[in-house]
Order: C-alpha cells, then sequence, then structure tokens
C-alpha cells in the first residue's frame, strides 16, 4: 500500500529517533555496566564505551578483569549489530526513495508556511490542472491537494507545490495554509466532496474566497447553499462560449488572445482602494490623471454596495473600498498599483 509523502516523512522521523534512542540506551548500557561491574567513574565507563563502540583502540582506560573483558566483548557484538541494523535501514531509506521524498516534502513544507494570500486548488484533475496553469502563468502562488498518486507525480513535475490526501480533512487544508490563504478552488469532480471541502474551509477560514464547479444546476443551488462564493458549471460555461464565439468571434478572440491568454501585451486587473494609504480617495477620475500617470485605462468601479459602474466618466469620485477594474500593459498595471495603493511607510 502506497503512502501519502506526508506519512512517509513522519514514518521517516519515527525511524530516526527510534535509531537515536537506541544509540543512546546502547552508550547508558555500556557506561552503567562498566560503573557497576569495574566500580569506575561515570566519566570513565562513558569514555570507555565510546571508543569501544567507535573501534578506535585507544586501549583500556583502566586495568579491566575478567567480568569487564567478557562485558566489553558483549558490548562489542551489541555496538556490531546496532551498526548492522543502522546500516540497513539507512540503505532502505535510500533505495526506496523515502529519504529523498521525506526531504523534498520537509522543503516543501517549509515554502508553503511561508505563504500567504495565496490559493488553494483541490483536484488536479482535467478542470484543475487547467486553474493551475493559469495561476502559474500569472505567477500566482498556489497549492494543489490531490488525492491520486500519479495526478500528484503529474503535478510535481510541473514544479507545482503539491499535497497528496483528502482535501476535506482539516488536517490538510491546515498544512496548505488555509488559515493564511485567499482563495480555495474545488475542482474535483463530485459535488459531495466540493461541498465537503468547501464546509471545511469554512470552518477554519470563515473570510476566504471559496469557487468551486458544479455538475448540474441543482448541485450549483445546494453548493451556493453550502458557502460557495461562486459555482461554475463546465457545461454552462462551454455552452456560452460556443455561443459567444457563433454571435461575437471577433470579440472573444480579442478577450481570450489579449486580454485572457496574455499571448500579448494587455491584461486586465482589479486594485481595491485601501482606505488607510490611498492618495485619490475623495477626487474625482479626472482629478487623479490616472491615464496620463499610468497609461491604464479604467474599465470599472465596483462600489462597496455591488453596485457596478461601468465605463466611469471623469466626474466619477473615488471612494474607499471602490474596485477598479483596469487595463493596461504588466508595467502600466505595476505603476498604477504602486501609484494608487502604496506602500506604508
Amino acid at each position: 500500500m502506497n503512502q501519502s509523502p506526508a506519512e512517509n516523512f513522519k514514518r521517516l522521523q519515527r525511524r530516526f529517533l527510534s535509531i537515536i534512542l537506541g544509540i543512546v540506551a546502547l552508550l547508558l548500557f555500556g557506561t552503567l555496566g562498566y560503573v557497576f561491574i569495574e566500580h569506575w567513574p561515570f566519566l570513565d565507563g562513558l569514555y570507555m564505551t565510546v571508543i569501544t563502540l567507535a573501534g578506535v583502540g585507544y586501549g583500556e582506560v583502566q586495568t579491566l578483569d575478567n567480568k569487564g573483558r567478557v562485558f566489553t566483548i558483549f558490548l562489542i557484538l551489541l555496538g556490531v549489530v546496532a551498526l548492522a541494523t543502522l546500516i540497513n535501514e539507512i540503505i532502505q531509506d535510500v533505495a526506496g526513495g523515502y529519504l529523498r521524498e521525506g526531504l523534498e516534502y520537509r522543503r516543501q513544507q517549509r515554502m508553503i508556511t511561508k505563504m500567504s494570500n495565496h490559493f488553494i486548488v483541490c483536484g488536479y484533475g482535467r478542470m484543475g490542472r487547467r486553474v493551475c496553469e493559469e495561476f502559474a502563468s500569472d505567477n500566482a502562488p498556489f497549492v494543489v491537494i490531490e488525492a491520486e498518486p500519479e495526478s500528484c507525480k503529474r503535478a510535481k513535475e510541473r514544479g507545482f507545490l503539491v499535497l497528496n490526501g483528502d482535501a476535506s480533512t482539516d488536517e490538510l487544508l491546515t498544512e496548505a495554509g488555509i488559515q493564511r490563504s485567499k482563495c480555495i478552488v474545488c475542482a474535483l469532480p463530485s459535488d459531495a466532496d466540493n461541498l465537503f471541502i468547501i464546509l471545511s474551509a469554512r470552518n477554519l477560514n470563515p473570510k476566504i474566497r471559496t469557487i468551486t464547479r458544479a455538475s448540474s444546476d441543482e448541485a450549483a443551488v445546494k453548493l451556493k447553499r453550502g458557502g460557495a462564493d461562486e459555482v461554475v458549471s463546465p457545461y454552462d460555461s462551454g455552452a456560452r462560449r460556443m455561443a459567444s464565439i457563433a454571435l461575437r468571434p471577433n470579440v472573444v478572440d480579442f478577450m481570450e488572445t489579449t486580454v485572457i491568454s496574455g499571448d500579448n501585451s494587455l491584461f486586465i486587473e482589479e486594485v481595491q482602494l485601501s482606505p488607510q494609504n490611498c492618495p485619490f480617495l475623495g477626487q474625482t477620475l479626472k482629478e487623479t490623471n490616472l491615464r496620463a500617470k499610468t497609461g491604464i485605462l479604467v474599465l470599472a468601479i465596483r462600489r462597496q454596495d455591488g453596485t457596478l459602474l461601468g465605463n466611469p466618466n471623469g466626474e466619477i469620485v473615488l471612494s474607499e473600498g471602490d474596485l477598479l477594474f483596469c487595463m493596461g500593459t504588466n508595467t502600466q498595471l505595476r505603476t498604477f498599483t504602486d501609484l494608487v495603493v502604496p506602500a506604508l511607510p
């Protein structure tokens, strides 16, 4: 039965801990043996035990009687057996790839621990794989949770951070940094599994944004009731896309090849105005002169109450919590973000 990297790592930890405890016990056994048999001081007994087990051949610390020599022989044989067992354990771990896998898992854990405001993708099937590719192309930080070992292997080959196991368990979600994550994407084929993940994620991080797929309209309603912020139906999305291509082929081509896929230079970004350090709150779009300063185009503004202002004119006043949808090049958008949301001193 194949074990997950986490289980293998824990097994390695237990094994090395048992080896260390065995070495300590052997040293203590030898030391106390010399103390009680030869009536030596503790430090002399420890020193004699170490040089005996190490085989350095420094000679006896003090003259041994027959009982002491018999004990020394027994200690040497015991040390040889312990050493052979240790070498065998190490060879098994190296040959089985457990040591390399354990070290890789530990490195991955450290990387995930340092992540914040990242995404969690549950499921690396056809849809999950496409989501991860989009995140990777946008340099967005994310962690994949996948139960199937083969799918995990494919995700690792792409260089993604992957956790193997059931995404609905609190332990694995916590390991993926659910408390520090800003969004979780549930891309499993089972609606029930996606619902369990959403419930678990909401319990661990009530503020997290949840996006899930649904296999039917009925399932979409239930997932919404279960706490999903956004529910995507692959069939509905595919049907709308096909209709859009048929009705407005040039518009769809522009959106997909220029704005969405990033094959050219234009991107659409969303930036929320911070109440602490945004210098343009209370000003109109005309007064901010963002177009001249950054080159970006403000396509729409969403107010805190949910009102969407499309193609806003220059007289629109920017308010706290406004979400600006802007289009421009990577450089223009980066300049815009630095200008509208400057770093705190």
